[in-house]
Protein backbone atom coordinates (compact mmCIF):
# COMPACT_ATOMS: atom_id res chain seq x y z
CA UNK A 1 0.00 0.00 0.00
CA UNK A 2 1.34 3.37 -0.68
CA UNK A 3 1.13 6.59 1.43
CA UNK A 4 -1.67 9.20 0.36
CA UNK A 5 0.54 12.04 0.73
CA UNK A 6 -0.72 15.29 2.24
CA UNK A 7 -0.10 18.60 0.74
CA UNK A 8 3.36 19.61 1.29
CA UNK A 9 2.00 23.17 2.98
CA UNK A 10 -0.23 24.78 6.13
CA UNK A 11 -2.25 22.13 8.08
CA UNK A 12 -2.77 19.65 5.60
CA UNK A 13 0.84 18.95 5.72
CA UNK A 14 0.19 17.49 9.19
CA UNK A 15 -3.01 15.41 8.45
CA UNK A 16 -6.19 18.19 8.73
CA UNK A 17 -9.02 16.98 6.38
CA UNK A 18 -12.53 17.90 5.82
CA UNK A 19 -13.78 15.92 8.52
CA UNK A 20 -11.80 17.95 11.04
CA UNK A 21 -12.83 20.96 9.45
CA UNK A 22 -16.12 20.01 9.87
CA UNK A 23 -15.67 19.44 13.30
CA UNK A 24 -13.80 22.88 14.09
CA UNK A 25 -17.00 24.83 12.75
CA UNK A 26 -18.37 25.73 16.54
CA UNK A 27 -14.83 27.00 17.41
CA UNK A 28 -14.04 29.26 14.28
CA UNK A 29 -17.33 30.67 15.07
CA UNK A 30 -15.65 31.86 18.14
CA UNK A 31 -12.95 32.95 16.44
CA UNK A 32 -10.30 30.26 17.63
CA UNK A 33 -7.80 28.84 15.09
CA UNK A 34 -7.40 25.27 14.61
CA UNK A 35 -3.60 23.76 15.04
CA UNK A 36 -1.54 20.49 15.71
CA UNK A 37 0.02 20.29 19.07
CA UNK A 38 3.67 19.23 17.80
CA UNK A 39 5.20 19.26 20.82
CA UNK A 40 4.83 19.47 25.16
CA UNK A 41 7.17 20.50 27.08
CA UNK A 42 6.72 22.08 30.88
CA UNK A 43 3.23 22.73 30.87
CA UNK A 44 3.20 24.38 27.07
CA UNK A 45 2.61 23.44 23.94
CA UNK A 46 4.65 23.55 20.27
CA UNK A 47 1.64 24.08 17.63
CA UNK A 48 1.32 24.47 14.14
CA UNK A 49 -1.01 26.59 12.42
CA UNK A 50 -1.96 27.45 8.89
CA UNK A 51 0.68 29.92 9.15
CA UNK A 52 2.67 30.02 12.02
CA UNK A 53 4.67 27.77 14.89
CA UNK A 54 3.47 29.59 18.14
CA UNK A 55 3.92 28.74 21.59
CA UNK A 56 1.23 28.38 23.25
CA UNK A 57 0.14 28.01 26.90
CA UNK A 58 -2.84 25.60 27.97
CA UNK A 59 -6.26 26.35 29.63
CA UNK A 60 -6.54 24.71 32.92
CA UNK A 61 -8.04 21.50 32.85
CA UNK A 62 -6.73 20.52 29.31
CA UNK A 63 -4.40 17.37 29.23
CA UNK A 64 -2.89 17.81 25.40
CA UNK A 65 -0.63 15.20 23.91
CA UNK A 66 1.39 15.26 20.84
CA UNK A 67 -1.06 14.77 17.93
CA UNK A 68 -3.54 16.40 19.06
CA UNK A 69 -5.55 18.78 17.66
CA UNK A 70 -6.78 21.88 19.51
CA UNK A 71 -8.43 25.31 19.10
CA UNK A 72 -6.23 28.28 19.78
CA UNK A 73 -7.14 31.63 21.09
CA UNK A 74 -4.52 33.77 19.16
CA UNK A 75 -2.22 35.77 21.49
CA UNK A 76 -2.52 39.79 21.55
CA UNK A 77 -1.01 42.41 23.86
CA UNK A 78 -2.66 41.30 27.17
CA UNK A 79 -2.62 37.58 26.81
CA UNK A 80 -0.27 34.93 24.93
CA UNK A 81 -1.21 32.32 22.41
CA UNK A 82 -3.55 29.57 24.36
CA UNK A 83 -4.85 26.02 23.59
CA UNK A 84 -8.81 26.32 24.71
CA UNK A 85 -10.18 23.01 23.46
CA UNK A 86 -9.43 20.16 22.41
CA UNK A 87 -11.00 17.91 19.86
CA UNK A 88 -12.26 14.98 19.86
CA UNK A 89 -9.17 11.91 19.30
CA UNK A 90 -9.37 9.81 16.84
CA UNK A 91 -7.12 7.37 18.32
CA UNK A 92 -4.83 7.59 21.08
CA UNK A 93 -1.80 5.33 22.22
CA UNK A 94 -2.55 4.84 25.51
CA UNK A 95 -0.62 2.73 28.30
CA UNK A 96 -0.93 2.02 31.76
CA UNK A 97 0.21 5.06 34.05
CA UNK A 98 3.88 4.42 36.07
CA UNK A 99 2.84 5.17 38.90
CA UNK A 100 -0.23 4.26 41.33
CA UNK A 101 -2.08 6.38 39.73
CA UNK A 102 -4.87 3.85 37.35
CA UNK A 103 -5.47 6.30 35.06
CA UNK A 104 -4.16 5.95 31.29
CA UNK A 105 -1.22 7.98 29.92
CA UNK A 106 -1.20 8.98 26.38
CA UNK A 107 1.54 8.49 24.95
CA UNK A 108 0.48 10.06 21.01
CA UNK A 109 -3.08 11.11 19.89
CA UNK A 110 -4.31 10.91 16.39
CA UNK A 111 -2.41 8.04 14.88
CA UNK A 112 -2.98 6.35 12.04
CA UNK A 113 0.05 4.01 12.14
CA UNK A 114 2.05 2.51 14.88
CA UNK A 115 5.54 1.49 13.80
CA UNK A 116 7.18 -0.65 16.69
CA UNK A 117 10.98 -1.13 16.37
CA UNK A 118 11.87 -4.35 17.33
CA UNK A 119 16.25 -4.30 17.34
CA UNK A 120 17.58 -7.39 15.78
CA UNK A 121 21.42 -6.51 17.65
CA UNK A 122 20.82 -8.82 20.39
CA UNK A 123 18.11 -11.58 21.44
CA UNK A 124 14.52 -11.44 20.26
CA UNK A 125 12.27 -10.40 23.07
CA UNK A 126 8.99 -11.64 21.48
CA UNK A 127 6.44 -11.48 24.44
CA UNK A 128 7.62 -7.41 24.72
CA UNK A 129 6.84 -7.25 21.05
CA UNK A 130 3.68 -8.99 21.42
CA UNK A 131 2.66 -6.06 24.77
CA UNK A 132 3.46 -3.71 22.20
CA UNK A 133 1.52 -5.01 19.51
CA UNK A 134 -1.76 -5.33 21.98
CA UNK A 135 -0.77 -1.55 22.71
CA UNK A 136 -0.92 -0.54 18.83
CA UNK A 137 -4.26 -2.53 18.20
CA UNK A 138 -6.31 -1.37 21.40
CA UNK A 139 -5.21 2.45 20.05
CA UNK A 140 -6.84 2.24 16.45
CA UNK A 141 -3.64 2.53 14.68
CA UNK A 142 -2.38 0.16 12.28
CA UNK A 143 0.82 -1.39 13.87
CA UNK A 144 3.71 -2.53 11.92
CA UNK A 145 6.77 -3.84 13.00
CA UNK A 146 10.18 -2.32 12.06
CA UNK A 147 13.15 -4.85 12.84
CA UNK A 148 15.83 -2.54 13.18
CA UNK A 149 19.68 -2.82 13.38
CA UNK A 150 19.45 -5.76 10.75
CA UNK A 151 23.63 -5.18 9.62
CA UNK A 152 24.29 -6.19 13.47
CA UNK A 153 21.90 -9.19 13.60
CA UNK A 154 23.48 -12.65 13.78
CA UNK A 155 20.91 -14.25 11.67
CA UNK A 156 18.57 -11.31 10.28
CA UNK A 157 16.04 -14.59 8.79
CA UNK A 158 15.89 -16.62 11.32
CA UNK A 159 14.97 -13.50 13.99
CA UNK A 160 12.75 -11.77 11.15
CA UNK A 161 10.82 -15.46 11.00
CA UNK A 162 10.55 -15.31 15.28
CA UNK A 163 9.28 -11.65 15.43
CA UNK A 164 6.48 -12.63 12.32
CA UNK A 165 5.41 -15.76 14.03
CA UNK A 166 4.58 -13.12 17.21
CA UNK A 167 3.29 -10.80 14.86
CA UNK A 168 0.30 -12.68 12.60
CA UNK A 169 -1.44 -10.58 10.59
CA UNK A 170 1.02 -7.39 10.77
CA UNK A 171 3.37 -6.33 8.23
CA UNK A 172 6.80 -7.00 9.57
CA UNK A 173 9.68 -5.51 7.89
CA UNK A 174 13.73 -5.87 8.27
CA UNK A 175 15.65 -2.88 8.51
CA UNK A 176 18.93 -1.23 8.38
CA UNK A 177 19.28 2.46 8.78
CA UNK A 178 23.11 1.97 7.82
CA UNK A 179 22.86 0.46 4.69
CA UNK A 180 19.45 0.78 3.91
CA UNK A 181 17.80 -2.14 3.59
CA UNK A 182 13.80 -2.47 3.54
CA UNK A 183 13.85 1.49 4.19
CA UNK A 184 12.03 2.28 1.02
CA UNK A 185 9.38 -0.95 2.11
CA UNK A 186 8.70 0.12 4.93
CA UNK A 187 8.33 3.69 3.77
CA UNK A 188 4.89 2.57 1.98
CA UNK A 189 3.56 1.00 4.85
CA UNK A 190 3.89 3.93 7.38
CA UNK A 191 0.68 6.42 5.95
CA UNK A 192 -0.94 9.24 7.87
CA UNK A 193 0.25 9.97 11.41
CA UNK A 194 3.01 7.41 12.56
CA UNK A 195 4.54 7.01 15.46
CA UNK A 196 7.45 4.97 16.48
CA UNK A 197 7.48 2.96 19.71
CA UNK A 198 10.08 1.04 21.27
CA UNK A 199 12.30 0.21 23.89
CA UNK A 200 15.87 2.21 24.32
CA UNK A 201 18.32 1.25 21.88
CA UNK A 202 15.87 -0.24 19.80
CA UNK A 203 17.44 2.36 16.54
CA UNK A 204 14.18 4.12 16.51
CA UNK A 205 15.94 8.19 16.47
CA UNK A 206 18.10 6.38 13.65
CA UNK A 207 15.14 4.89 11.83
CA UNK A 208 13.71 7.99 12.02
CA UNK A 209 16.43 10.13 10.37
CA UNK A 210 16.72 7.44 7.71
CA UNK A 211 12.85 8.09 7.20
CA UNK A 212 13.02 12.05 6.93
CA UNK A 213 15.96 11.71 4.92
CA UNK A 214 17.71 14.16 7.15
CA UNK A 215 19.64 13.34 10.79
CA UNK A 216 16.73 16.02 12.78
CA UNK A 217 16.87 13.60 15.72
CA UNK A 218 19.78 12.83 18.31
CA UNK A 219 20.82 9.35 18.38
CA UNK A 220 22.49 7.37 20.43
CA UNK A 221 24.20 4.08 21.36
CA UNK A 222 23.69 1.17 23.94
CA UNK A 223 25.66 1.53 27.10
CA UNK A 224 28.99 -1.37 27.58
CA UNK A 225 27.98 -2.21 30.85
CA UNK A 226 24.74 -3.80 30.46
CA UNK A 227 23.61 -3.10 26.71
CA UNK A 228 21.28 -0.83 27.85
CA UNK A 229 19.82 2.00 25.26
CA UNK A 230 20.36 5.07 26.14
CA UNK A 231 17.55 8.08 26.12
CA UNK A 232 18.50 10.47 22.90
CA UNK A 233 14.88 11.04 22.46
CA UNK A 234 13.64 13.36 25.26
CA UNK A 235 10.17 14.26 24.56
CA UNK A 236 7.32 13.44 21.94
CA UNK A 237 7.99 15.44 18.50
CA UNK A 238 5.13 15.34 15.87
CA UNK A 239 7.27 16.07 12.36
CA UNK A 240 6.41 16.08 9.00
CA UNK A 241 7.64 13.43 6.26
CA UNK A 242 9.19 14.18 3.08
CA UNK A 243 6.48 11.76 1.34
CA UNK A 244 3.38 12.74 2.86
CA UNK A 245 2.25 12.09 6.41
CA UNK A 246 3.97 13.17 9.94
CA UNK A 247 5.81 10.95 12.67
CA UNK A 248 5.85 10.91 16.43
CA UNK A 249 9.59 9.42 17.94
CA UNK A 250 8.94 8.61 21.39
CA UNK A 251 11.43 8.38 24.00
CA UNK A 252 12.10 5.07 24.63
CA UNK A 253 9.27 3.04 26.63
CA UNK A 254 11.34 1.12 29.67
CA UNK A 255 8.33 -0.46 30.75
CA UNK A 256 4.93 -0.86 28.94
CA UNK A 257 1.70 -1.38 31.12
CA UNK A 258 -1.26 -2.24 29.63
CA UNK A 259 -4.16 -0.27 29.97
CA UNK A 260 -8.05 -1.52 28.88
CA UNK A 261 -6.27 -3.62 26.13
CA UNK A 262 -8.74 -6.39 26.08
CA UNK A 263 -9.25 -5.84 22.42
CA UNK A 264 -5.65 -5.49 21.99
CA UNK A 265 -4.73 -8.67 23.23
CA UNK A 266 -7.62 -10.63 21.01
CA UNK A 267 -5.86 -9.02 17.88
CA UNK A 268 -2.27 -10.02 19.03
CA UNK A 269 -3.68 -14.14 19.73
CA UNK A 270 -6.55 -14.15 16.82
CA UNK A 271 -5.21 -17.68 16.58
CA UNK A 272 -5.74 -17.94 19.88
CA UNK A 273 -9.12 -16.80 20.34
CA UNK A 274 -10.14 -18.70 17.29
CA UNK A 275 -9.44 -22.17 19.37
CA UNK A 276 -10.99 -21.42 21.96
CA UNK A 277 -14.51 -21.15 19.89
CA UNK A 278 -13.99 -24.67 19.03
CA UNK A 279 -13.25 -25.62 22.70
CA UNK A 280 -16.24 -28.26 23.89
CA UNK A 281 -16.70 -25.81 27.32
CA UNK A 282 -17.63 -22.19 27.17
CA UNK A 283 -15.75 -21.37 30.38
CA UNK A 284 -12.32 -23.38 29.00
CA UNK A 285 -9.74 -22.25 30.62
CA UNK A 286 -7.63 -24.02 28.25
CA UNK A 287 -5.47 -26.34 30.69
CA UNK A 288 -6.77 -29.74 31.44
CA UNK A 289 -10.37 -29.67 30.34
CA UNK A 290 -11.07 -32.38 28.42
CA UNK A 291 -12.57 -30.73 24.32
CA UNK A 292 -9.98 -27.90 24.95
CA UNK A 293 -8.83 -27.00 21.32
CA UNK A 294 -6.13 -25.11 21.99
CA UNK A 295 -4.41 -27.93 24.21
CA UNK A 296 -5.12 -30.19 21.37
CA UNK A 297 -3.57 -27.49 18.78
CA UNK A 298 -0.17 -27.66 21.21
CA UNK A 299 -0.32 -31.25 21.25
CA UNK A 300 -0.47 -31.19 17.37
CA UNK A 301 2.62 -28.50 17.04
CA UNK A 302 -0.27 -26.21 15.60
CA UNK A 303 0.31 -23.59 18.89
CA UNK A 304 3.59 -22.99 20.74
CA UNK A 305 3.26 -23.21 24.60
CA UNK A 306 5.20 -19.65 24.99
CA UNK A 307 2.34 -18.17 22.86
CA UNK A 308 -0.52 -19.21 25.38
CA UNK A 309 1.55 -18.37 28.49
CA UNK A 310 2.26 -15.36 26.91
CA UNK A 311 -1.73 -14.72 26.15
CA UNK A 312 -2.21 -15.92 29.69
CA UNK A 313 0.39 -12.89 31.40
CA UNK A 314 -1.21 -10.36 29.21
CA UNK A 315 -4.90 -11.10 29.88
CA UNK A 316 -4.23 -11.24 33.97
CA UNK A 317 -2.44 -7.66 33.69
CA UNK A 318 -5.18 -6.58 31.93
CA UNK A 319 -7.43 -8.07 34.48
CA UNK A 320 -5.58 -6.43 37.19
CA UNK A 321 -5.34 -3.00 35.79
CA UNK A 322 -9.60 -2.92 35.08
CA UNK A 323 -9.43 -3.90 38.85
CA UNK A 324 -7.08 -0.57 39.95
CA UNK A 325 -9.47 1.36 37.69
CA UNK A 326 -12.94 0.28 38.88
CA UNK A 327 -11.61 0.83 42.65
CA UNK A 328 -9.87 4.04 41.77
CA UNK A 329 -14.00 5.54 40.26
CA UNK A 330 -15.42 3.88 43.83
CA UNK A 331 -13.34 5.95 45.30
CA UNK A 332 -13.61 8.93 43.27
CA UNK A 333 -17.97 8.28 43.80
CA UNK A 334 -17.39 7.42 47.59
CA UNK A 335 -16.09 11.07 47.69
CA UNK A 336 -18.54 12.87 45.88
CA UNK A 337 -20.75 11.68 48.01
CA UNK A 338 -19.10 12.53 50.68
CA UNK A 339 -19.25 15.92 49.32
CA UNK A 340 -22.82 16.14 48.52
CA UNK A 341 -23.58 15.05 51.85
CA UNK A 342 -21.04 17.42 53.74
CA UNK A 343 -22.91 20.13 51.66
CA UNK A 344 -26.47 19.11 52.70
CA UNK A 345 -25.25 19.48 56.53
CA UNK A 346 -24.22 22.58 56.38
CA UNK A 347 -27.70 23.46 54.41
CA UNK A 348 -29.35 22.05 57.14
CA UNK A 349 -27.58 23.79 60.37
CA UNK A 350 -27.67 27.05 58.20
CA UNK A 351 -31.60 26.54 57.86
CA UNK A 352 -31.85 25.39 61.46
CA UNK A 353 -30.00 28.85 62.64
CA UNK A 354 -32.71 30.75 60.45
CA UNK A 355 -35.66 29.55 62.25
Amino acid sequence: MSPTPFPATGLAAHGWDDSLDAAFAEHRAAGLVPCRVIRVDRGRCDVVTEHDRPRAATERGLDPCTGDWAALRPGDPRDEPRLVALLARRTAIVRASAGSDSRGQVLAANVDTAAIAVSLAGPLDTGRLERLLALAWESGARPVVALTQADRAADPEAMAAEAAAAAPGVDTVTTSAVTGEGLDVLATLLTGTVVLLGVSGAGKSSLANALLGADLLATGGVRAGDGKGRHTTVRRELIPLPGGGVLIDTPGLRGVGLHDAADGIEHVFAEIEELAGDCRFGDCAHESEPGCAVQEAIAAGDLAPRRLASYRKLLRENAWAASRTDARLRAELQGRWKTIKRSQRAAYRLRDQGR
